[in-house]
This record gives C-alpha cells, structure tokens and sequence, in this order.
C-alpha cells in the first residue's frame, strides 16, 4: 500500500458500499462534493469495461475552512478523496486518502494539526466500514 492512502475492505453490493460510505463520512462532519464513476466514464469515453471504481470527493467544510485561512493554495490538495473498487471475490476496497501525508507537503503549523484530526476522523469512518 502507498504512503498517501490507508484502506479497508468492506463487503456487500457496490452501490450499497458507496451509500454505507458516505453515511459514514456525513457521521463525521463530512459531505460529498463529487462522485465521479470512473468505470461509467472509462466505459463511454474508451469503450472499456472494468470493475465498479468510484472516488467520493469528500469535504468537512470546517476543517476546509480552516486549512484554507492558513494557506490559500491548499485548495489544490482538497478535497480528501475516498475510492471504492471492486475486486473480482466481491469484496470492496475503500481507500482514503491519508491528509497527514498529503497535508504533510505544507509546511504551515497550523495544517499539520488540521491534518491529524481530519485523519483521526476518516479513520473512524474506516474502522466503520470494516465492522460490516
């Protein structure tokens, strides 16, 4: 696994999964800004068909605000993005992107501590998604 992402793996249908993801992430403070379907684009723009694979683009609108008065240019790392894919055995991998090693490019202090409580929360969103 990459050093910028931290993943669990969940079960149960694909579009359930994103639903049981999102409530998770709304549990804690987090909306979705964007659902972008890869596979559905893949599929139109290139005539591929692959495995369901979606990014959630999710935002906690307090921790974006404050990340964004210490640094205006951290617009360009936001939002934390969450992928679900699908594997051929039906488990799902849902994978987040970890905000301490992305934040960790910012050298602001006041983004490093931002960092680690947005993670702290997506992890709790994580270990939720594992328990079913």
């Amino acid at each position: 696994m990459s050093s910028y992402v931290f993943s669990v793996i969940t079960h149960g249908p694909f579009g359930e999964a994103v639903r049981r993801t999102t409530e998770a992430l709304a549990t804690e403070g987090f909306g979705v800004l964007t659902t972008v379907d890869v596979a559905k684009t893949f599929s139109q723009a290139l005539g591929i068909t692959r495995p369901p694979y979606v990014i959630l683009g999710a935002c906690s609108p307090r921790y974006a605000h404050a990340a964004l008065e210490a640094d205006p240019d951290l617009g360009a790392l936001l939002p934390c993005n969450v992928v679900l894919r699908a594997r051929p055995d039906g488990r799902i991998d849902v994978v987040f992107m970890d905000p301490e090693a992305v934040l960790g490019l910012v050298t602001h202090p006041a983004v490093s501590g931002l960092a680690g409580e947005v993670r702290a929360r997506l992890q709790r969103v994580a270990d939720t998604l594992a328990r079913v």
